[in-house]
C-alpha cells in the first residue's frame, strides 16, 4: 500500500488545512480505488475541520477515474470516469470508495461538474422527493444561493413546481431567477401567504420558524441545515391548525442506509449531461488552495459551489 497525498487538519497551520503524505487506501472487497481529479467543498466538512484534531482527513465529494476496480467485481471497471461520495477523506489523490456510492459519468460531464453533485445534489434530490409528485405544487427553497438550494431550485422547476426562492439580500434575486425561481422572498422571515406544499429549509432560526406557518394542509417542511441559527421558535398553533403538516429532518448520510448514493448520482449526472440542470461553480482552483477556498466558503464570499482540481 503506497503512500498518497491528502488534505489533513493541522491546528498549527494557517487555515488548519494542509496537504500531507498519508498511507494509501486499503480497499475492502466492495470498494474501488479512485484516482481523484476534482473535489468540492461543503460547509459541514469545513466546519468540522475547524475543531477536528490534528490528522483528521475531511472530504465527502469526489470525481475521478477508477484506478483499481472492486475485488468482488461490482462497480465500474478500470479507467471509468466516476463520481462518488465517502463519509470522510475524499480530499486526497487516491480514495477507496464503496461501489454502491459510485456512478459512471457521461462523457459530457466534466470532473469539476461531477464533484458538485454528491452532497449538495443528492441532498436537494432526496429532500424534494419528500414532497411526492411536484407538478403544479408550490415549493419554497430557503438559502437558495447555497449549494443545496441552487440544485433544489433547478430540480423543483424541472419537476413542474411553482418555485419560490428565499435569499438574504436583494442583489441575489437575479441569480435565483436565472436558476428557475418564479418568485423571490428576501430576508429571514417567510410571509404566511402564499402557502406552500413543500419547503426545503436550510437556514434555521427565524426563517424555519416562519416557514412552518406558511405550509399548506398536508404540506411538508424538510429541514436539512442551520446556516443562520440552530435554535428555532415557532407558533405551534399555526403549525397544527394547518392540519397534517409534517416537519422532516433530513441528514444525507443517514438516508444512504435506505438508498445507496449510486442511483441518485447516476440520475443527477444524466440531467447535467442532458443540459437540464447546471452546477453553479463559483470558484475553481487547484487543491493546493484548499485553506483559502475553505475560508472563503465559511465567510460566504461566493455563492454556489467551490471546486478544487487535482493534477492528472
Amino acid at each position: 500500500m503506497s503512500d498518497t497525498r491528502a488534505v489533513v487538519v493541522d491546528p498549527q497551520a494557517p487555515g488548519r488545512l494542509v496537504i500531507r503524505d498519508v498511507p494509501g487506501p486499503g480497499p475492502g472487497r466492495t470498494e474501488a480505488i479512485v484516482r481523484v481529479r476534482a473535489i468540492s467543498l461543503n460547509r459541514g466538512e469545513v466546519r468540522r475541520s475547524i475543531q477536528a484534531a490534528a490528522g483528521w482527513r475531511p472530504g465527502w465529494d469526489l470525481a475521478g477515474e477508477i484506478e483499481r476496480p472492486a475485488a468482488d467485481g461490482s462497480g465500474p471497471s478500470a479507467g471509468a470516469r466516476v463520481v462518488g461520495v465517502v463519509l470522510e477523506g475524499a480530499w486526497a489523490e487516491r480514495v477507496a470508495v464503496p461501489t454502491n456510492a459510485l456512478a459512471e459519468l457521461p462523457e459530457k460531464v466534466t470532473f469539476a461538474q461531477a464533484a458538485t453533485l454528491p452532497v449538495a445534489g443528492l441532498t436537494a434530490l432526496y429532500a424534494l422527493e419528500k414532497g411526492g409528485l411536484l407538478l403544479g405544487k408550490r415549493v419554497l427553497v430557503t438559502g437558495a444561493t447555497g449549494g443545496v438550494g441552487d440544485f433544489a431550485v433547478q430540480l423543483a422547476r424541472l419537476a413542474g413546481a411553482h418555485v419560490t426562492a428565499n435569499v438574504r439580500r436583494a442583489e441575489q434575486a437575479a441569480t435565483v431567477r436565472e436558476l428557475g425561481a418564479h418568485d423571490v422572498v428576501i430576508g429571514d422571515e417567510i410571509p404566511a401567504s402564499p402557502k406552500y406544499d413543500l419547503v426545503i429549509e436550510s437556514v434555521g432560526g427565524r426563517t424555519l420558524g416562519t416557514a412552518l406557518a406558511a405550509l399548506n394542509r398536508d404540506g411538508v417542511c424538510v429541514t436539512l441545515g442551520v446556516s443562520a441559527l440552530p435554535e428555532v421558535t415557532f407558533d405551534a398553533r399555526d403549525f397544527f391548525v394547518a392540519g397534517r403538516t409534517t416537519l422532516y429532518g433530513l441528514y444525507l448520510f443517514t438516508e444512504f442506509f435506505a438508498r445507496p448514493a449510486r442511483g441518485g448520482l447516476r440520475r443527477l449526472a444524466g440531467l447535467v449531461a442532458d443540459g437540464q440542470i447546471s452546477p453553479h461553480i463559483s470558484v475553481e482552483r487547484p487543491w493546493t488552495d484548499i485553506a483559502t477556498v475553505a475560508d472563503d466558503l465559511m465567510a460566504r464570499r461566493f455563492p454556489g459551489k467551490g471546486v478544487l482540481t487535482l493534477p492528472a
